[in-house]
């Protein structure tokens, strides 16, 4: 639950926090695009590198980047393998022979138990999963003579290892794009920005105004909601309910113990909500004034120009390739 990064926002004071809503909105589609159509590796380290510089200016905390990679840092791996497994274009890089047997099945069974059963007293679980499926190779690479019931080979070409770097980097700036926009902008700045941007749909009687303030609720109330769930696993675990361990059955008597509050939880926050925005005088589709205007300033220009110009080239990159 501590890995949730969506919605939270880190007040600072640098170029990032000070750009217009509107700005920041349009330039995470816009990157996202970019993203997209880059051609080739390279051209992804690049766009990488300039997100480090980018990133590294605005004095956001490295450590919450990486906390929001955290929850998909299997399906980085899973892609990286798969696209290493299957691509077999360019150079031979490594190849690697394996054996499975009696022997290798019976280790890596122990291996498995040891991992089921002490997981939860180690701390950093993402690099014991990591040394874990280390290990699962790694017991193939040992030969045997008896009970051997296959051997095979596991090559690496270069083509694979290229394409799986270059879908592992988009994924990562893809999540570290969208979450730069929420670690440096109030839920609040977002509504009102994207209520302006979709301003024009007023014309053809869109609600823009709800469309906006439930995407930005919906927003807050996700680390909301995730605080709220740590606080009701802890409060189990400290009656005796153990979230990891037990059958089927205790596991559906656990999950039942954890989602009948969370509901009470989420219903009692929606109501204190209503009443609040009832109390400010908040009424579905009326006109509503602000106590901030959006105006751009110099550095909102700077960044749109430096966006299209990156967008141009890249465009320009994938047309002359």
């Amino acid at each position: 639950m501590n890995s949730i990064t969506i919605g939270q926002y880190i007040p600072g004071n640098s170029w990032l926090h000070k750009l217009d809503p509107r700005l920041k909105i349009l330039l995470v589609i816009a990157w996202i695009a970019i993203i997209f159509i880059i051609p080739n590796i390279y051209g992804m380290l690049a766009c990488l590198g300039l997100y480090i510089i980018m990133f590294f200016t605005t004095g956001l905390p490295f450590k919450r980047i990486i906390k929001g990679i955290k929850p998909i840092i299997f399906l980085l791996l899973f892609t990286f393998i798969l696209q290493i497994i299957y691509t077999k274009d360019g150079k031979l890089l490594a190849s690697v022979d394996f054996q499975i047997g009696l022997y290798q099945f019976l280790m890596i069974i122990g291996l498995f138990l040891v991992y089921f059963f002490t997981r939860k007293y180690v701390p950093l679980h993402l690099l014991y999963f990591l040394l874990f499926a280390v290990g699962v190779f790694g017991f193939q690479l040992l030969r045997f003579d008896s009970f051997v019931w296959a051997n095979y080979t596991f090559d690496i070409y270069e083509g694979g290892l290229i394409k799986g770097s270059y879908i592992f980097i988009r994924i990562v700036l893809m999540v570290g794009i969208t979450s730069l926009l929420t670690f440096s902008t109030m839920s609040t700045d977002i509504n009102n920005g994207l209520e302006s941007i979709l301003s024009p749909l007023a014309y053809i009687h869109v609600p823009v105004g709800v469309f906006a303030m439930i995407f930005s609720l919906t927003l807050r109330f996700i680390p909301l909601l995730f605080d709220e769930t740590n606080k009701i696993m802890k409060a189990q675990a400290s009656r005796g309910v153990d979230f990891n361990e037990g059958s089927l059955k205790d596991k559906v008597t656990q999950i039942i113990s954890l989602l009948v509050p969370m509901f009470v939880v989420s219903f009692n926050k929606a109501g204190d909500l209503a009443n609040a925005m009832e109390t400010r005088g908040y009424v579905v589709g009326s006109k509503r004034s602000r106590l901030d205007l959006l105006r751009f300033k110099a550095r909102d220009y700077v960044a749109l120009v430096f966006s299209i110009m990156v967008l141009a080239g890249v465009i320009t990159w994938n047309v002359l390739v």
